[in-house]
């Protein structure tokens, strides 16, 4: 157990959209350090999908990141020499995390060539209500459903 809470740190707006969650993302999708890579596969997929959807890119992203992002999830709580899978609300911030994180992860398991047009082509199924990273977060609350029984097991 730690003694105190950790300081929040927060994060600097990106340079185009002047957005700190795109910088989250942005953050998450680097790898090795190469963060201006990073941005110009960002700001790629967003072009990428204003000319497929015709609508701003920002907000299908936004609205794909809705869409993923989880309400409940469950937590492994050992009661009695057992293990149960405890349904909890997710915190707002954890939300976010795990929205950009199944974003990425299911953008780069995707059969395009590039980057920029995995992660556009998972954005526009995300925002439409489909994708692997929509089944995630679906499959997420099925399993909260399935053991809502254990509820009262609750931290």
């Amino acid at each position: 157990m730690r003694k105190a809470k950790p300081k929040k740190r927060y994060v600097l707006p990106d340079p185009k959209f002047g957005d700190t969650l795109v910088t989250k993302f942005v953050n998450n999708l680097m790898l090795q350090g190469k963060k201006s890579i990073a941005y110009d596969i960002f700001y790629g997929a967003c072009e990428l999908v204003e000319k497929r959807t015709s609508e701003n890119g920002l907000e299908v992203w936004r609205k794909a990141l809705n869409n993923i992002m989880p309400a409940v999830e469950v937590r492994s709580r050992r009661v009695g020499g057992a293990n149960f899978q405890v349904p909890t609300e997710v915190r707002p911030d954890r939300k976010v995390s795990l929205g950009i994180k199944w974003l990425i992860k299911y953008a780069r398991l995707r059969g395009e060539k590039t980057m920029r047009e995995r992660l556009a082509g998972e954005i526009v199924a995300a925002s439409k209500g489909e994708g692997a990273a929509v089944k995630k977060k679906d499959d997420t609350h099925r399993m909260a459903e399935a053991n809502k029984a254990f509820s009262h097991f609750r931290f």
